[in-house]
C-alpha cells in the first residue's frame, strides 16, 4: 500500500496530465480552440461520428481517451450503479452540501474554481458536477450513445486549459505552488467525491453495505483514471484513500475570500431551488451539520434556527431506511422518489441544458494566487477550553 507523506504529496504537485496538456497546448498554438469548442458542442454522445473540420490533435486525443481503462471490473461497476440508484438523492445531497463546500475549504482550489466560474451562471460548477455524476451511473455509461465518456474527455481538457492559462500568463507561482490542478489536487478531488460522500451518507444514517461503499469508491477510481489521475500514486482502496484525504485536507484547509464567495453562491442557488422561503435556512443548516462548525465558520455559513432541528434528520432517514430494507414496495417507492428528486434538482441546476465543458479561451482577469497562500494563510482554530 502506498504511504502518503508531505514529501510524497509535494512530489505530486509537480506534474499534471501530459496527454491533455499537450493537446490543449497545440490547440492554442494553432489558434484552433474556438473551432474545437464550436464543433464539440455536436459531440455529446459516445460513438457518434466526429464532425468534419475537427482539429487533428483533438481527433487523436478523443480516439485515445474513448474507452475506460483496461483493468475495469464491470461487476464492481454494476454494484456501484445499483448503490447509486438506491441512494441517489442522498448522494446528490452529500455532493452538494459536503463535497463541494469541502472543495471551497482548500484556498488554492477555491481560487481556481472562481477563475472559471461564469458570472452570469454561477451555478455552472454544481450543474456540471451533478450532470457528470448522473451520466456516470447510467447503465449504458460506457456504451455507444452514452453522454458520460464525452463529458469526461471535455472535463479533462478543461483542467488542462486552466493549467495552460495560468502557467503561460504568469498568474501562478509554479515554483512555490507546483503545477495548477496537479496530480495531488486531482486525487484530492477524487477523494472528496468518493470518501467524503460516503462519510456524509454515514452521518445522515443511510444504511450502506461494505460492498456498496467499496463499489462506489471503485467507480470513482475508474473516473479518476479517465480524468488523467496517475494510477501509480492513486489510492487503491478505502483505507489508503482515507489516508490521502486526511493528509491532503490537513495540508491546506483554511478560510479564503473565494471560498466564502463560492459558498454564498451555493447557498443562494439551493435556496432558489427549494420552493418558498420557509425552508431556505435548511440549506445552511445541512451544510453546517455535514462539514462541521469549524469548516462552516471558515466558509461563513450562516447559523440559523434550523441548526438544531437538522440534527434530527439522521433519525428520520434511519426510519425510512428501515422501511426500505423491510418492504420491497417501500424500497421501490423511495427509490422512485429519490430518482424524481434528483432529476428535479439537476433540471433546476442545468436550466434544462446540456453542460458542454468548453475550453475557456480566457480566465477572469482578476485571478491571482499568492505564493504564500497554502501555508501562511492557513487558519488555526483556538485551543479547546
Amino acid at each position: 500500500m502506498v504511504t502518503y507523506t508531505h514529501t510524497s504529496m509535494d512530489a505530486l504537485r509537480q506534474y499534471g496530465d501530459e496527454l491533455a496538456d499537450s493537446t490543449v497546448a497545440t490547440l492554442f498554438e494553432r489558434g484552433e480552440v474556438g473551432t474545437f469548442n464550436t464543433l464539440m458542442r455536436y459531440v455529446s454522445t459516445h460513438g457518434a461520428p466526429l464532425p468534419d473540420g475537427l482539429p487533428d490533435i483533438a481527433r487523436e486525443y478523443l480516439h485515445e481517451t474513448s474507452a475506460p481503462p483496461s483493468w475495469v471490473d464491470w461487476g464492481e461497476m454494476e454494484k456501484a450503479r445499483l448503490f447509486f440508484i438506491d441512494n441517489n438523492v442522498h448522494i446528490s445531497t452529500a455532493l452538494s452540501f459536503a463535497a463541494m463546500p469541502a472543495c471551497y475549504l482548500v484556498p488554492h482550489i477555491a481560487k481556481l474554481l472562481s477563475a472559471t466560474h461564469s458570472l452570469e451562471y454561477p451555478s455552472k460548477r454544481m450543474a456540471e458536477t451533478g450532470q457528470f455524476t448522473v451520466y456516470l451511473m447510467q447503465p449504458d455509461a460506457f456504451e455507444a450513445g452514452s453522454r458520460f465518456i464525452p463529458a469526461v474527455q471535455k472535463v479533462r481538457l478543461l483542467h488542462a486549459s486552466i493549467r495552460h492559462h495560468l502557467s503561460r500568463e504568469n498568474r501562478w507561482d509554479t515554483d512555490t505552488l507546483g503545477t495548477p490542478i496537479c496530480q495531488e489536487d486531482l486525487i484530492g478531488g477524487q477523494m472528496l467525491f468518493s470518501i467524503l460522500v460516503l462519510d456524509s451518507l454515514h452521518r445522515l444514517n443511510i444504511h450502506m453495505s461494505v460492498d456498496g461503499a467499496e463499489a462506489y469508491y471503485y467507480a470513482w477510481r475508474v473516473v479518476g483514471a479517465m480524468l488523467g489521475v496517475d494510477q501509480a500514486h492513486a489510492p487503491k482502496d478505502l483505507e489508503s484513500g482515507r489516508e490521502f484525504l486526511d493528509t491532503y485536507l490537513t495540508r491546506y484547509m483554511g478560510p479564503s475570500d473565494e471560498g466564502v464567495h463560492l459558498t454564498r453562491q451555493l447557498i443562494d442557488l439551493y435556496e432558489e431551488v427549494v420552493p418558498g422561503t420557509l425552508f431556505d435556512p435548511v440549506v445552511s443548516a445541512l451544510i453546517r451539520y455535514l462539514i462541521g462548525d469549524t469548516s462552516a465558520d471558515w466558509l461563513q455559513v450562516p447559523r440559523t434556527a434550523w441548526d438544531t432541528a437538522v440534527k434530527t434528520v439522521p433519525g428520520l432517514l434511519g426510519v425510512l431506511e428501515t422501511i426500505e430494507d423491510k418492504s420491497p414496495l417501500g424500497a421501490w417507492a423511495l427509490d422512485r422518489l429519490g430518482h424524481l428528486t434528483t432529476r428535479f434538482e439537476l433540471s433546476s441546476l442545468t436550466r434544462g441544458r446540456v453542460m458542454q465543458y468548453a475550453i475557456p479561451e480566457h480566465l477572469k482577469q482578476d485571478f491571482g494566487v499568492s505564493s504564500t497562500l497554502p501555508r501562511t494563510r492557513r487558519w488555526t482554530p483556538p485551543p479547546a477550553t
